[in-house]
């Protein structure tokens, strides 16, 4: 009986999101989707701002304990988007923001000037894996939010956060992970997971994440598996903490 609603479910996915795959069969849709994404990131982020507000002040609220000695704190985020972070940064930090996606460059503007309280770095058109533009050990904090489930591998990604990072510098994420097996939620993603990379560009429900980054060389790492109040989303199991170098 499962079996059957189980394959009614996913079938019902797949021909609602029909012309995403026909289209990325045909080599159109990522093109599209690059340029679609950014609206329709503008419009979730402002919920999930909403609903992530307490969990990220509370984070982010550790970042001036990595300051370097002159006290100003130098951030690198990884996958700026609309730039939904800027406001939980302390005054007077110097921020570095990267996408892979060009254009996310009109929100990201626009966020930059309302977040006055911060000193912005020309903007880098980079994927998390390859950020040759950034020097060794160069910044105290890197930043990323709902990224890693995107990119191409999570292994170089985190390569370069700590090629960045100075000694003693801190690596912080909120990211939406891969369920408890045992879990509706995670049969739910496992339906909607084709789909779902089709539409949003790549994004993977079903990352253990946090499995990345316990075998990545970092000295420390705080890490918390939470359930964010996303109702019926599959993207509420999410883990959150910073990792030190």
């Amino acid at each position: 009986m499962w079996f059957n609603s189980d394959l009614t479910l996913h079938l019902s996915m797949w021909l609602l999101t029909l012309p995403a795959h026909l289209l990325d069969f045909l080599g159109l849709w990522k093109p599209l989707a690059m340029r679609l994404f950014p609206h329709l990131y503008a419009k979730v982020s402002l919920d999930n701002h909403t609903v992530m507000y307490s969990c990220k002040k509370e984070l982010f609220s550790r970042l001036p304990d990595f300051a370097g000695p002159s006290g100003q704190l130098k951030v690198l985020e990884i996958g700026c988007g609309t730039g939904s972070n800027f406001p939980f940064y302390p005054r007077g930090a110097k921020v570095t923001c990267t996408d892979a996606n060009p254009h996310f460059q009109e929100y990201l503007r626009k966020s930059q000037a309302e977040n006055d309280h911060l000193h912005f770095e020309p903007n880098l058109l980079a994927p998390a894996e390859n950020l040759s533009e950034v020097g060794d050990a160069s910044v105290d904090v890197v930043v990323s939010t709902a990224v890693l489930c995107s990119v191409n591998s999570v292994e170089k990604a985190l390569k370069e956060v700590l090629r960045i990072l100075k000694p003693g510098g801190a690596y912080f994420f909120v990211e939406h992970v891969c369920a408890d097996p045992l879990s509706w939620t995670y049969i739910f993603q496992k339906i909607y997971d084709p789909s779902w990379k089709c539409v949003f560009t790549g994004c993977n429900l079903c990352r253990e994440t946090w499995k990345d980054l316990e075998k990545a060389p970092f000295s420390e790492m705080k890490l918390q598996h939470i359930r964010a109040p996303f109702p019926w989303r599959p993207t509420a199991p999410q883990i959150t903490g910073y990792a030190i170098k």
